[in-house]
């Protein structure tokens, strides 16, 4: 049902017009790399203070507070720019085993974000200045980065064709990994 939606969407013209495209690709793409510096940039530094790594003189509720608008703006820049890039090639994309792998990081990291924020962070004002912060809010702040530089790094490899349906033979696993049929995508 998935991969019929996708083959649907691929269909349309403006699929067609954005892959196509001699600019609006690439431009999509570069605005999508900008905004992933952006909001990575701003998560890290707020990462590294709820790990203890970085800005240990400066509460993490004023950390938060001067990052979080800059992330959230980055992030909201990537879902859209994200959604573009796949909607310019969403039977290949939807066939990418990268890609799977980043959109089960991305619902790993939003956990990570939504745990942190409906537990540990709602007593800020008690630990804002600690050192260390408490456990969860480390190991929050540890998660995020992990997940995050998978995030990128998964993002990445969606570029390359190494495990494409196309590209027979394959494993079974990655066959089935990435909803591989024989022969339809040929």
């Amino acid at each position: 049902m998935i991969l019929q939606f996708c083959e649907w969407l691929a269909a349309t013209e403006g699929s067609i017009n954005l892959h196509e495209s001699l600019y609006m690709y690439p431009t999509v793409e570069s605005i999508h790399v900008w905004a992933l510096v952006l909001f990575f940039g701003m998560a890290v530094m707020l990462d590294l203070r709820l790990v203890g790594l970085a800005f240990r003189a400066t509460p993490v509720s004023e950390v938060a507070r001067r990052l979080l608008p800059w992330t959230i703006a980055g992030f909201a820049i990537l879902a859209v720019s994200g959604t573009l890039l796949f909607y310019a090639i969403p039977v290949r994309t939807y066939h990418s085993v990268f890609f799977r792998a980043k959109v089960l990081m991305l619902i790993a990291a939003a956990i990570n974000v939504w745990v942190f924020h409906a537990g540990v962070w709602l007593r800020v004002a008690d630990w804002d200045t600690a050192i260390p912060t408490p456990t969860r809010a480390r190991v929050a702040g540890w998660v995020s980065l992990v997940l995050w530089v998978a995030v990128i790094f998964a993002g990445r490899m969606i570029a390359y064709n190494w495990f494409d349906c196309d590209r027979q033979p394959q494993t079974a696993f990655i066959n089935w990994a990435a909803d591989c049929t024989t022969g339809a995508e040929r």
